[in-house]
């Protein structure tokens, strides 16, 4: 497992972005939020957000542990990438991230393939689901 290949799977995910954090960390975010970082420098490592089940399995096997300061919001670390874990579960785990993080973002972050497109009105203004329909005015009689 090399950085190239972590990029590519990170920066396949809808809405993902990545941006040198602290120096030497290369954090992959979406809407802002990190959901794995790679140290940059050799041996390089890398964390992730997982679930609980996830947590407790993973953190029992060499080469895994949790990460430092972010332990408690359920992060491991892979002491050095590409050792103790595959490629196949290594997409699965930043999939099972990606997915965990985005779905505690406000709907207005979340990526832009599951908002719902804007309706027009009459008189051509944006509306979306979630807007008043627009206010009729009577003609005035005499």
């Amino acid at each position: 497992m090399t950085l190239e290949t972590v990029r590519s799977i990170c920066l396949g995910f809808p809405g993902a972005t990545e941006d040198v954090k602290w120096g030497a960390d290369l954090a992959f975010c979406v809407g802002g939020k990190m959901f794995c970082v790679v140290y940059l420098e050799p041996p390089r490592h890398m964390s992730f957000k997982c679930s609980a089940e996830d947590f407790a399995e993973l953190v029992e096997r060499p080469g895994v542990r949790p990460a430092p300061y972010l332990a408690r919001a359920m992060w491991v670390q892979e002491d050095v990438l590409g050792e103790a874990l595959e490629r196949p579960e290594v997409e699965r785990l930043l999939r099972a991230s990606y997915d965990l993080v985005s779905a505690k973002l406000p709907r207005s972050k979340r990526s832009t393939t599951s908002r719902p497109k804007a309706s027009r009105t009459r008189s051509g203004r944006s509306r979306t689901r979630a807007s008043a329909p627009p206010v009729r005015r009577r003609k005035r009689g005499r």
